[in-house]
């Protein structure tokens, strides 16, 4: 896409403004190098999209491709180039929150990139013990309704069978108000006290989740309409 342009804007776009570019920087900006770690953010984009884009994103220089040792595939990394593009992304987050979530369909409400996002969420150095098992029930979903994040020291890993251990944190509610709350929309406390969300576990761990389950970065971010 060439809009044939000096504009150091339109120059940019060249390279940004092609559909899944921005986000696959999003996944690679919040840790993502591997090929199916980048499908896991993205799960409607195809396999050949992303191999296109992550291609042209690296012909321009934002993200450098490297063979992994002994081993098939590729590792992607953001070089300084793709970095500096840190604070923009978070900018138009913010810039989102304010001015384009004011409704959220039910078709974007995406169980495993939430799951994702909550894994990537957890403080592991926040919670007691060697290991600690909370477990996620979405009342209103049929398929993939039961989740579990298993903590062992740094290591996350998220389960959609049950891994078989002790539970340390239950929670069950529907998906929408899960993810109301991890984006900062409504308090924990508020979810709970309206019945929208049953939270079951020692109490060191439950009188306050985000001690040990950051919420999202752009939580705290009022709608435009309550601003003015």
């Amino acid at each position: 896409m060439e809009y044939g342009q000096f504009c150091p804007l339109a120059k940019a776009t060249e390279i940004l403004g092609e559909k899944w570019t921005l986000l696959i920087i999003r996944e690679l900006l919040m840790g993502g190098t591997r090929f199916n770690e980048l499908q896991k953010g993205l799960s409607l984009i195809s396999p050949t999209l992303l191999t296109r884009r992550l291609n042209d994103l690296a012909a321009a220089g934002v993200v450098v491709k490297k063979k992994i040792p002994n081993q098939r595939g590729h590792e992607y990394f953001l070089t300084p180039m793709g970095r500096e593009l840190l604070p923009i992304v978070e900018m138009l987050g913010e810039w989102g929150m304010r001015w384009a979530r004011d409704s959220m369909p039910d078709a974007d409400l995406d169980v495993e990139l939430l799951m994702l996002y909550l894994q990537r969420s957890i403080l592991t150095d926040k919670l007691p013990g060697n290991e600690n098992v909370i477990r996620f029930r979405f009342s209103d979903l049929e398929q993939m309704g039961d989740w579990w994040l298993v903590v062992k020291g740094a290591s996350i890993d998220v389960c959609i069978q049950d891994p078989g251990k002790d539970v340390d944190v239950y929670l069950a509610t529907d998906l929408r108000t899960m993810i109301q709350v991890w984006m900062g929309d409504i308090p924990y406390r508020a979810a709970i006290a309206d019945g929208r969300m049953k939270v079951v576990g020692e109490r060191a761990l439950t009188s306050n989740i985000r001690r040990w389950l950051a919420p999202s970065i752009f939580a705290g971010i009022p709608p435009a309409q309550e601003i003015a």
